[in-house]
């Protein structure tokens, strides 16, 4: 797992490839088990295949311009259910997702959808029923590396564990 932890990566460019069912139905099945406030499991997958519904996405977020690109975007609504703990669940969720499609192969470069109006649009792009909030996506896909030379904004490393870790 240390290994899995320490290589997942945020993938942003990919080929067009699609990603079959069974390899998405393998990675769901991986991430259901994810452990979740009293089990509640707050969640709810939908995978987009469809470009224009991708590029409607890619336009719901300040970051979410690569979920038109990517040949799937997996998008996770959760339970409205007023508990405080849900947002901790789906991010339980979405890094379990990350690293269930890493196993499969695939790259995957999560996003938040935001604000509150794009949240709706999702909603009612996806057909959602009443009470599940779309406000995450993940794009997946098989990677594809940047071409030489192509800058890269996002700084490489972590803080060492003396930096993060305070003992009282």
């Amino acid at each position: 797992m240390d290994e899995a932890i320490r290589g997942l990566r945020a993938v942003r460019h990919f080929r067009a490839d699609p990603v079959s069912i069974p390899v998405v139905e393998r990675i769901i099945d991986t991430a259901r088990w994810t452990g979740s406030a009293r089990n509640r499991q707050p969640w709810r997958f939908v995978a987009v295949t469809d470009s224009a519904v991708r590029g409607e996405l890619s336009r719901l977020g300040g970051y979410a311009v690569h979920l038109a690109a990517a040949p799937l975007v997996l998008v996770l609504a959760s339970r409205d259910n007023g508990f405080a703990d849900t947002e901790f669940d789906m991010g339980r969720l979405t890094q379990s997702l990350c690293l269930a499609a890493a196993e499969q192969g695939l790259g995957s470069c999560p996003t938040t959808l935001y604000p509150a109006e794009n949240v709706s649009r999702a909603a009612e792009l996806l057909d959602l029923a009443p009470g599940w909030l779309p406000r995450h996506a993940i794009a997946l896909g098989y990677p594809d590396p940047l071409p030489a030379g192509a800058p890269n904004a996002i700084p490489n490393g972590r803080l060492s564990v003396g930096e993060l870790l305070t003992w009282k």
